[in-house]
């Protein structure tokens, strides 16, 4: 007789694991190839996880399943304030072309039809009517937020991808705390993933202000269990649904120079006034009830929209669901419409091939194509495939320039200084592909000449990079570039 349990269990299991462990293996394996092939992806991605899921039997399908699915099945139409509120209360600010036109330089009309391109990407409409003001590094962005939060009326709302719990976040949290107390509508949403940046983490805080607070996609169990690689990285604060703050902003100490981290970091954020902080709201909102099924909606959050400039803008909003490929489409678009100038600053640079197409073929059109990029990476293995892209512009024409320390997480890109997009989107796979992104697409030769010189003078203290500089970098480095590019799409 058996002496043990386990001796047993192996006696009455063993002679079949192996063969159950077979089938499980061939199970998944089918289950997971059906789901590539039916996915709409580009042919490379897919026989990458093809190879994966047959040459690591159930190891990679469980990779597979938390990091290649990426789609969350959510209709953004069906979510949000009423598509006839949405609507009706913008149509009066729509920009067409005869509009656009009017407020266009002449050295700037050749644009126009990149309106229509966007109109048929986007579900949003381009809007007139709006003011908007840089505001650079945290020490620029966060008194005017606090400042807001402190004469907010009727709501805050706010979604960001990171929210520490430090000095910068605990003052956020007590202006919140002071509106709550007010009686403003305060809802605050934040990435699960981001959250892990400090500990404890800031909704603690939150929840002890009795502040209504959610975390976007919060586990990795089921029935998240598919979508633990998507990120809410979007970076919205809407106050009385009249004034917006979006950009590369997170709320961390790092933001703020003027208190000397020890790893500071430069960026860009923006306010925003008039009828496009409609769209700031909106997006909050769909996100809002996806996260916790509360519909916001009224004069509270959506009040009737007023004007404050003459700019041109409309939000994008872009993710892995029913508005993907929004932002690389508008971005392709835009790069194909340039006659002069095209000049990017991102901090993480991983151009598909789609990108690196455009930009090159506007160089070769004679469009003066200028990216700059940190010199000094938060994350190294993003900067090392990036270096494995660059070849492949500066073979063709494109200008690329490395930023000096300290590290710029800015996001821009400006078209022939008249349309520029700004927001929290990286040029990189994650961004286009994975993360919940959300940009301004505008329209002001104003403030889109200040941002160009603006790059233009960062470009002139950064330091360029030639094709015989990157066709010299040594071996070692050139095969770690490369294996890091492999990785792009989870980087």
């Amino acid at each position: 007789m058996f002496d043990t349990i386990s001796e047993l269990v192996q006696a009455s299991i063993g002679p079949y694991l192996p063969m159950t462990l077979t089938a499980l293996a061939l199970v998944a394996a089918l289950l997971s190839s059906g789901h590539i092939l039916l996915s709409r992806r580009a042919p490379g991605s897919t026989i990458a996880w093809m190879a994966l899921v047959w040459l690591a039997p159930l190891l990679g399908s469980a990779a597979y399943l938390m990091l290649g699915i990426n789609r969350i099945q959510r209709r953004a139409e069906s979510l949000g304030i009423p598509h006839h509120q949405r609507r009706d209360t913008l149509e009066r600010y729509r920009v067409d072309d005869d509009a656009l036109t009017f407020h266009l330089t002449p050295r700037a009309v050749h644009l126009v039809p990149l309106r229509a391109l966007i109109d048929r990407v986007v579900r949003r409409p381009l809007v007139i009517g709006n003011a908007i003001t840089p505001l650079f590094d945290g020490d620029g962005a966060y008194p005017e937020m606090l400042r807001a939060i402190d004469e907010a009326k009727s709501s805050v709302t706010l979604v960001t991808y990171i929210f520490d719990n430090d000095e910068i976040g605990r003052q956020i949290v007590d202006a919140l705390a002071r509106a709550h107390t007010r009686g403003v509508h305060v809802r605050v949403l934040i990435d699960a993933a981001g959250l892990r940046y400090s500990f404890p983490s800031i909704l603690r805080r939150l929840k002890r202000a009795r502040i209504p607070a959610a975390r976007f996609l919060p586990s990795v169990l089921p029935p998240h269990i598919m979508t633990v690689n998507l990120r809410n990285h979007r970076k919205i604060m809407v106050i009385d649904g009249h004034l917006g703050f979006t950009g590369g902003i997170n709320i961390r100490d790092a933001h703020r120079l003027s208190t000397h981290p020890s790893f500071p970091v430069h960026d860009l954020h923006f306010k925003v006034q008039g009828p496009v902080v409609t769209h700031l709201q909106e997006v909050f909102a769909e996100d809002w009830e996806f996260t916790t099924g509360e519909h916001l909606k009224g004069d509270a959050f959506f009040p009737e929209p007023t004007t404050a400039g003459q700019a041109m803008a409309r939000g994008i909003a872009d993710g892995p669901d029913e508005d993907l490929d929004r932002l690389r489409w508008t971005m392709v678009g835009a790069i194909a419409s340039a006659r002069e100038r095209v000049r990017i600053m991102t901090p993480y640079f991983i151009p598909d091939d789609s990108l690196i197409t455009a930009l090159n073929l506007a160089a070769l059109r004679g469009v003066q194509v200028d990216i700059l990029l940190p010199s000094v990476n938060n994350l190294v293995y993003v900067q090392w495939a990036s270096m494995a892209h660059l070849g492949a512009l500066l073979e063709w024409g494109c200008n690329i320039y490395f930023s000096p320390p300290p590290f710029h997480h800015s996001k821009l890109m400006v078209v022939d200084g008249t349309w520029f997009t700004l927001g929290s989107a990286n040029m990189d796979p994650r961004s286009l592909r994975l993360n919940f992104e959300f940009n301004l697409e505008c329209w002001d030769p104003t403030l889109g000449g200040h941002l160009d010189q603006m790059l233009s003078d960062r470009i002139s203290e950064a330091t360029p990079i030639t094709l015989e500089q990157w066709q010299e970098r040594p071996r070692w480095k050139r095969l770690r570039d490369g294996a890091a590019a492999l990785l792009s799409p989870y980087l």
